[in-house]
């Protein structure tokens, strides 16, 4: 594997999204990290008046998405249609959540795209990340998207690097990506498709699809 391999259209159906237009052109996924504030304002007010409300300043919430009175959104920010933000969700703004997206109690979301049916349930906090279909973060677990010396981001696979530019970034996880409960994915955390990680992983680099994470020197393929 290489770090081509990380491109969107290897890690997301972008069937699977309403910010799909927002990946348009764009190579790999954290590229989109500093453009989702200005998709929001754009994409909100052309959403249909019979589908989605618009609630205080440039937040759009579907009609039929569940709103938890403790759950706090703050703007811009999109929830799609049968999302469910649970007990003090906490939404810091310029977040996407796909339709049947869970955001559970006590979990913090901040400029992020959630792909449809994605689930960050039990006191999660993903910053700076964008996280595939049907993904899903178990209790406890986090994005960490600013490096301790507070430099730039580097994605690494192997010998290979890839600057990114960007000073926070979190992780990118392909669709049906599983990760286990209180694991960490550091700064520039990349995972292919239909990996899964056990609990209590730590994560760093690339992980390609169809793996199992058990720890950093042990990434086996599934069995077929």
């Amino acid at each position: 594997m290489a770090i081509i391999d990380f491109k969107c259209s290897e890690l997301f159906d972008m069937n699977e999204s309403i910010a799909a237009r927002l990946f348009s052109g764009i190579e790999y996924p954290w590229q989109v990290l500093p453009l989702i504030e200005k998709f929001i304002l754009e994409l909100g007010p052309k959403l249909p008046a019979d589908k989605f409300d618009k609630r205080g300043d440039n937040i759009w919430i579907a009609k039929s998405a569940k709103i938890f009175d403790s759950a706090y959104i703050a703007g811009p920010c999109i929830i799609d249609e049968d999302a469910e933000l649970r007990q003090c969700a906490f939404i810091r703004g310029k977040a996407i959540v796909g339709k049947g997206c869970v955001v559970g109690n006590s979990c913090e979301l901040k400029n992020v795209v959630l792909f449809n049916k994605c689930e960050v349930p039990h006191y999660n906090y993903v910053g700076d990340s964008v996280l595939g279909f049907h993904a899903h973060m178990g209790a406890g677990s986090i994005t960490s998207n600013i490096k301790s010396d507070r430099t730039n981001v580097v994605i690494h696979d192997g010998d290979e690097s890839l600057p990114t530019g960007l000073r926070k970034m979190g992780a990118m996880l392909g669709d049906y990506v599983e990760v286990g409960c209180n694991s960490v994915l550091n700064p520039g955390s990349v995972i292919g498709s239909h990996s899964n990680f056990y609990p209590l992983s730590m994560v760093r680099g690339c992980v390609p699809a169809e793996h199992i994470y058990k720890n950093k020197t042990e990434i086996v393929m599934k069995k077929q």
